[in-house]
């Protein structure tokens, strides 16, 4: 490896024949690019992924790497595995580290691991970055000991030995594996060199398109996830929910008639509603609609899409900067609520005694989901073990705890092992969502140059509850005065900036608390508040007569995100001939060190039904470590675009979403989806950046402004088409 450039890392061996790899980061910090006349945001001089390897940056050196006797080599990640691809991207760094075929590395989710304060949160597309180097440096370290057990078993020097493909060779031809060398390799007493991390310019597989490890499972149903668990006595449950959100139960009315229905075993009054333990998933759904309860009041029940509204435009802070000297161009918009709408609905497995608890869930914040369910159970928190489990989908969903809590109070009101599943109508009516949101934005010009750009950000309260994964920041997050907001406005600040010079330039935020049940959804704040200023970035263009293109070309602070901007108007072929009703958009967006353009084509003949016939996507993600997850990732977020922007959204409905099922939530289905979508992933050109969340922004401003040069039609609420085509399910 060349000199570090952020991280300097020490590496070390603690225990056999489990090699446990300790990592000390010492940080320098990283530098913006000044040379702009936009001074740099606070997101410029420290992103939120550089907070969190900061504050994890004391238990970064507690990773555990396992050789086993047959070859295999474990890397135990404290992470959630939700679908993004970590396990395959983290298996490459430990195979490339190793030389190691990487069909011999397995990945397996850490337990909930309180000792790792700060370090066990999946979130702020944060993994790579964080385990980067610490996982190299503990296969390195692990592949140093093995070279080291071969050297003294032959009675030669380490350094006349190589590794390849799982073995220690010599040069002349003596080979041993791994596996074979595992327990000598574990000898404390062995005498080993500092290792050394693998020369970036020698990688073979990092950097390479690489299908998931765990694809074939998931295609063939081998993949396990909650409520594929056999936990001896967990029996099927669900809960009959309240009529709006935050509603409790006064009173069961018809208790012993559902008890007394087929395969029926027992029923509980819980916090957030009726729980009804049966032999099958059928039987308790039919018992929890059987019940007749009477409910008190939730916390938003005066609440419906106009409240909110009004609500949002009064808390929206003002705009400072009077357009008198300058001419300018504003505009007001509007985002409506959008359910995560994970595959895999809610779930957990629970199993409370008297003396410890066991929780199975798909958790990206396992440590305070252990430390807030001892606290609540009344238990010792090492008297409750959490296990993290593969979660289908969660988009920020999982970074709650929702029914891992529940599922605790239920097994123990019930004194029985309990496996919980969440309909999909409690999910997307009693689940989280992204918060609504308004937007004003006002940008002045003259001569060419763009002055000033001020963007209002008033949301209903993204709920930070979770803190970073630990009961000390939960708790400060859900303190009276200043706590939620305050994690808000770091999130915010630490997140939004703009990528163009754009002179005075200022994005603030105002957030509405409404007890309702919101969350991080896919990049947060960016994909409303970026996609907008991408629409505006279009309009100030037409205003000052230029090209859309050329426009950001020009005012973009750097070489690298015009390198990503071009390849999407090259490929993409901007300015080409389109038929009436057709039109091409283009969006830019860049976070947690990476960029993305992405361009589209749009046939909106019919502005009731668009659809995004065409796309091409560029990524730049610094050092690209499997370049196939990372255009999984774009297409992911270009679909969450296509859905938000264009019909997705939740209406709120006296204190409940309307939507129940993906048939009234209008996500994308696969014929709104384009066929002809080309993304490219930039060539390696520093550190690993962040991935998951960036690629809807740029998305959202693309279709946008596709729409509106197709229809001449300016978007200002989004979804663009947003009716109640449907009958909601009873509350």
């Amino acid at each position: 490896m060349g000199t570090p450039t952020r991280r300097q890392v020490l590496a070390f061996l603690v225990a056999a024949p489990t090699l446990t790899i300790a990592v000390n980061l010492t940080g320098d910090e990283p530098t913006a690019d000044a040379a702009v006349p936009t001074p740099p945001a606070p997101a410029d001089l420290m992103d939120l992924g550089e907070l969190l390897i900061l504050a994890a940056a004391p238990t970064s050196n507690m990773l555990i790497l396992t050789v086993e006797s047959d070859g295999m080599v474990t890397l135990q990640l404290p992470r959630a595995e939700v679908g993004q691809g970590i396990t395959t991207a983290t298996a490459m760094l430990v195979a490339e580290e190793m030389d190691v075929p990487l069909s011999q590395v397995r990945v397996r989710l850490d337990d909930a691991r309180p000792e790792l304060l700060f370090n066990q949160l999946t979130g702020g597309s944060n993994t790579i970055r964080a385990v980067y180097e610490p996982v190299r440096r503990a296969a390195a370290a692990a592949r140093t000991r093995l070279v080291a057990a071969a050297a003294a078993r032959w009675g030669t020097e380490a350094s006349s030995l190589r590794t390849k493909a799982g073995e220690v060779v010599s040069l002349d031809g003596l080979h041993v594996s791994f596996g074979e060398l595992a327990v000598e390799a574990a000898n404390t007493a062995l005498s080993v060199g500092s290792p050394a991390l693998k020369p970036e310019s020698e990688f073979t597989l990092i950097g390479k398109a690489t299908s998931r490890i765990d694809a074939r499972a998931m295609v063939t149903g081998k993949q396990q996830y909650t409520l594929d668990l056999d936990v001896p006595g967990a029996l099927p449950t669900m809960v009959r929910r309240p009529p709006s959100i935050n509603g409790t139960v006064r009173s069961v009315d018809n208790a012993a008639a559902v008890r007394a229905m087929p395969g029926v075993v027992d029923l509980a009054v819980v916090r957030t509603g009726v729980a009804v333990a049966a032999e099958t998933f059928g039987q308790a759904q039919d018992a929890t609609r059987a019940l007749k309860v009477t409910w008190n009041a939730g916390t938003v029940d005066a609440e419906s899409d106009a409240t909110i509204k009004k609500k949002l435009r009064a808390a929206a802070l003002p705009l400072v900067v009077p357009p008198l000297l300058t001419q300018y161009v504003e505009a007001e918009f509007d985002f409506a609520f959008t359910s995560h709408a994970p595959l895999e609905t809610n779930s957990a497995i629970a199993d409370v005694r008297a003396d410890r608890a066991e929780i199975w869930a798909g958790l990206k914040s396992p440590i305070v989901a252990q430390q807030t369910i001892a606290q609540e159970l009344g238990l010792p928190q090492d008297s409750v073990k959490v296990h993290v489990v593969q979660g289908g989908g969660s988009f920020g969903r999982r970074l709650f705890f929702d029914s891992a809590l529940e599922a605790a109070h239920i097994s123990k009101a019930m004194g029985r092992p309990v496996k919980l599943m969440w309909s999909r109508v409690d999910d997307m009516r009693h689940g989280r969502a992204r918060a609504a949101s308004h937007h004003k934005i006002r940008a002045t010009y003259a001569l060419g140059n763009v002055l000033t750009f001020e963007h209002r950000v008033a949301s209903v309260e993204t709920d930070f509850r979770h803190g970073l994964g630990e009961i000390l920041t939960a708790r400060a997050a859900d303190l009276p005065v200043g706590g939620n907001l305050s994690f808000a406005q770091t999130v915010f600040l630490m997140t939004i900036k703009s990528p163009y010079n754009f002179g005075v330039t200022t994005q603030l935020l105002n957030e509405v608390p409404l007890r309702m049940h919101t969350g991080s959804w896919r990049s947060v704040y960016s994909a409303n508040t970026r996609g907008a200023e991408e629409i505006m970035v279009d309009e100030l263009a037409r205003k000052l007569g230029k090209d859309p293109v050329a426009f950001r070309r020009e005012f973009l602070k750097t070489d690298k995100q015009r390198a990503v901007l071009n390849k999407v108007a090259t490929e993409g072929k901007w300015g080409m001939s389109l038929p009436a009703g057709f039109a091409q958009g283009v969006g830019f967006h860049e976070e947690y060190k990476s960029c993305t353009a992405c361009l589209v084509t749009i046939d909106a003949r019919d502005k009731k039904n668009p659809r995004v016939v065409k796309a091409v996507i560029a990524g730049d993600y610094g050092r690209p470590i499997n370049p196939r997850g990372l255009e999984s990732q774009l297409l992911g977020g270009l679909t969450d675009a296509i859905s938000t922007t264009l019909r997705a959204g939740l209406h709120l409905d006296r204190g409940l979403p309307l939507e129940g099922s993906y048939s009234q939530f209008h996500y994308a289905r696969q014929k709104d989806s384009p066929t002809d979508v080309k993304i490219f992933i930039m060539p390696p050109n520093g550190e690993p950046g962040g991935a998951g969340e960036l690629g809807v922004p740029a998305a959202v401003g693309a279709i946008a402004n596709a729409y509106a040069r197709a229809t001449g039609i300016a978007p200002r609420s989004f979804p663009i088409n947003f009716p109640v085509d449907f009958e909601p399910f009873p509350r």
